[in-house]
């Protein structure tokens, strides 16, 4: 049992995990573990991963779990057959599982835009949201804070840097935003120029110096996209405008972000690399819970130094201000040929520095709407994903 200042929390919160068996689903439940006074398991998702998806529902023993890849739905129903937990299977049920009424908080931690229908069902069932799946708020940020906002529903969330520009602002909300300083790592590839980037294999990539991650963020951190996913979240979450987010290379990944007031005073929250810390704020908001994990001690980094990015060799971090500026549904045209894009790379189809070029190809020939419904947003990125793939085969 652990130690928090959470008296007036009776029960514990009833968590739904959707993409439990990710980098971010799998720290949750170490999180869970270590606070079960605090917390409980009530939904499990998995896109194909059942073994581990099986081996966490024994452990935490939910509510009902859901594997979205359907040829698996026999594999978990049968390996949990002995225990009294409900299995359903297919993209439809991440959404429809959303509406139980035992489910307090979701965190949604799959990766891309598998996760908007889930999330935006949770809202509409007044579910508190901690979002680690910054996709969602990238394709269709207006949609979801304007639903949020009608639902009354918190949107808590859980990425380190939007963590931090968040704790940085409780109890300022009456003083205004003049900026927010996004820290960024720089990635495996901080410093190089583009004729280094030509012959950079998956296996770089995929070395990240500060951060254990999923294969597809670890590469989006390498050509800075995820920095510029991370713009358009933060632009939705905190309301304000593109130009008052800038990025900051801080290779050390100790300060996670930082906000400037119109005063000139600058707040910033620090500690070590561990998407632990952030997941157990937002599950925990708005209390602060003791934890055990190993904490910042300043004479073990004894220097912290701050850098401009490079947009002229990290050309994602360029598109990605360009598709916030354009609006309506330029950011997911660019989400959506990014994330076709990163899977080339990641099987060996294109080179590292095509990744770029193949977004941009997507972003000047893909059909702009300037204020777009959902089915808008699910129609054009379901078209750029067909177009995207099809200049990748003329390549």
């Amino acid at each position: 049992m652990s130690t928090s200042d959470n008296d007036k929390q009776t029960q514990p919160k009833r968590i739904a995990i959707i993409g439990s068996t990710g980098s971010i689903g799998c720290q949750a439940l170490n999180v869970i573990r270590r606070h079960t006074d605090l917390f409980a398991v009530e939904v499990l998702t998995a896109n194909t991963n059942a073994d581990l998806l099986v081996s966490q529902a024994i452990e935490f023993q939910p509510n009902a779990v859901v594997i979205a890849d359907e040829t698996k739905y026999q594999q978990v129903q049968q390996a949990l057959a002995q225990h009294d937990i409900k299995v359903f299977a297919g993209e439809g049920s991440l959404a429809d599982v959303m509406e139980m009424s035992t489910i307090d908080t979701v965190l949604t931690a799959v990766v891309g835009f598998a996760g908007l229908k889930p999330t935006l069902r949770a809202i509409e069932y007044g579910k508190t949201i901690a979002i680690a799946n910054k996709e969602t708020m990238v394709v269709a940020g207006e949609i979801v804070t304007r639903m949020a906002v009608r639902k009354k529903v918190a949107i808590l969330p859980v990425d380190s840097e939007h963590s931090a520009i968040f704790q940085s602002i409780v109890g300022e909300w009456h003083n205004p935003i003049e900026k927010i300083l996004l820290t960024a790592s720089g990635g495996p590839f901080f410093g190089k120029k583009s004729d280094f980037l030509e012959t950079v294999t998956v296996a770089d990539a995929l070395h990240h110096p500060n951060w254990h991650m999923g294969r597809k963020i670890t590469v989006d951190s390498a050509t800075l996209m995820n920095k510029g996913l991370e713009v358009i979240e933060a632009k939705w979450l905190f309301d304000v405008a593109p130009q008052q987010i800038e990025v900051v290379v801080h290779p050390q990944s100790i300060v996670h972000s930082m906000v400037q007031f119109a005063d000139g005073s600058i707040k910033a929250q620090l500690g070590l690399p561990n998407m632990e810390l952030p997941i157990l704020y937002a599950l925990s908001f708005p209390h602060r819970t003791a934890d055990p994990v190993p904490h910042l001690n300043f004479a073990d980094h004894p220097t912290l130094t701050f850098a401009k990015p490079d947009p002229d060799t990290f050309v994602c971090l360029r598109l990605a201000y360009e598709a916030i500026q354009r609006g309506g549904n330029m950011p997911c045209i660019m989400n959506a040929a990014n994330e076709v894009a990163v899977a080339a790379f990641l099987n060996r189809k294109i080179s590292f520095l095509q990744i770029p070029e193949v977004i941009a190809n997507a972003m000047n020939t893909g059909l702009f709407v300037d204020k777009p419904s959902l089915d808008d947003l699910l129609q054009t990125d379901a078209e750029i994903r067909r177009q995207t793939i099809d200049y990748l085969k003329n390549k």
